[in-house]
C-alpha cells in the first residue's frame, strides 16, 4: 500500500526544479563627476585630487582627467577630450557632470598650445560644452585658478581676461559657472604674498621668503610678447634673488592650497548646480 506514495516522492525528487531567472535590482542612483583641465586641476599639482578625495560623498564617482601643460587646443588634439567623453557617455550612472577648467596654457607657453582670447579660446570652450551635452552629460565651466604674484602688496591676476572669456561663454551657452578665479584671487589677496606661498607645492627659499615679506614676488619669467588681451605682468625687479630650484612657484598647489581650493570648488559647485549640493562636502 505504501509503494505508490514512495514512487511518487522519488519521482518528485528526481524532477529538476524549474530554473529561476535572476532579477537584477534597480540600479543604484549614483552620480559621476569628471574633471577636465590643466595642471592646476591635475592630481598632485592642482585642486582635483583633493576634490575627488575629500569633497564628494560615496554617492559620487569622481574621475580626475586633468593633465599638466594642456590648453583647450592640446587637450583635444592629444585625445584626452575623447577619453573624457568616453567616461561621460551612457553607463549606469544616473547623472554625469564634467568640470572644465582651462586658461593657463592657452595664455602662456609653447606656440602649439596657445589660443586666441577672442576667437579660438571661446570657440573651443563652446565645442566642449556642446559635445558634453551631446554625450548626455552636464558641463560646468570653471574659471582658471589665480596665480599668486604680487607687486607692492597688490595681487597681479593676469588671467582675468581669460576668466572673463569663460564667464561670457557660460552666460551665452547657459552653462553653470564655478568662478574659481575670483574666489582664489580674493583669498590670495587677503593672505598676502608670504602667507599665500603656503599654497605652493614646496616652501620658498629663505631669500624668496624675505622678498615676499616685502610685498613683491620674484623669480618668475613670463613669455614675451604677452598674448593679446592678457594683462601685462611686471618682470623681476633688478637685483632680485634667483628663483628657488625646488618645486616652489606661484601657480601650482601643494596640500594646503589644494585643500583650500577644493573647498572653494565644492562651495561654488553646490551653488551653481543645486542638484549636486547634497553630495558635496565643502567643510
Amino acid at each position: 500500500m505504501m509503494l505508490k506514495p514512495l514512487l511518487l516522492a522519488a519521482a518528485l525528487l528526481a524532477t529538476p526544479a524549474l530554473a529561476q531567472t535572476p532579477v537584477d535590482p534597480p540600479p543604484f542612483k549614483a552620480t559621476k563627476i569628471v574633471l577636465v583641465g590643466d595642471s592646476t586641476t591635475a592630481v598632485n599639482s592642482g585642486w582635483g585630487g583633493a576634490f575627488c578625495g575629500t569633497r564628494v560623498t560615496s554617492n559620487v564617482a569622481c574621475v580626475n582627467l586633468g593633465r599638466g601643460g594642456r590648453s583647450t587646443k592640446t587637450y583635444r588634439s592629444e585625445g584626452s577630450w575623447a577619453l573624457a567623453l568616453g567616461e561621460l557617455k551612457g553607463g549606469p550612472f544616473a547623472d554625469a557632470y564634467v568640470l572644465i577648467q582651462f586658461g593657463h596654457n592657452d595664455a602662456y607657453g609653447r606656440a602649439e598650445r596657445l589660443t586666441d582670447l577672442k576667437t579660438s579660446f571661446p570657440a573651443n570652450l563652446k565645442a566642449y560644452v556642446a559635445e558634453a551635452r551631446a554625450a548626455g552629460a552636464q558641463p560646468v565651466l570653471v574659471t582658471p585658478l589665480s596665480r599668486r604674484q604680487f607687486k607692492d602688496g597688490k595681487l597681479i591676476d593676469d588671467l582675468v581676461p581669460w576668466a572673463d572669456a569663460i564667464r561670457a561663454v557660460a552666460a551665452e551657452t547657459g552653462t553653470p559657472l564655478v568662478d574659481l578665479n575670483a574666489r582664489s584671487a580674493a583669498a590670495v589677496q587677503a593672505m598676502g604674498p608670504l602667507k599665500a606661498a603656503a599654497w605652493a607645492e614646496a616652501p620658498p627659499s629663505p631669500e624668496l621668503a624675505k622678498a615676499l615679506a616685502g610685498g613683491t614676488t620674484v623669480g618668475v619669467k613670463f613669455f614675451e610678447p604677452p598674448i593679446p588681451g592678457a594683462t601685462a605682468v611686471p618682470m623681476d625687479p633688478p637685483g632680485a634673488p634667483p628663483a628657488n630650484p625646488s618645486k616652489f612657484d606661484y601657480t601650482h598647489l601643494g596640500p594646503e592650497g589644494a585643500t583650500a581650493c577644493s573647498r572653494i570648488i565644492a562651495e561654488e559647485l553646490g551653488k551653481a548646480v543645486p542638484a549636486l549640493a547634497r553630495n558635496l562636502a565643502p567643510q
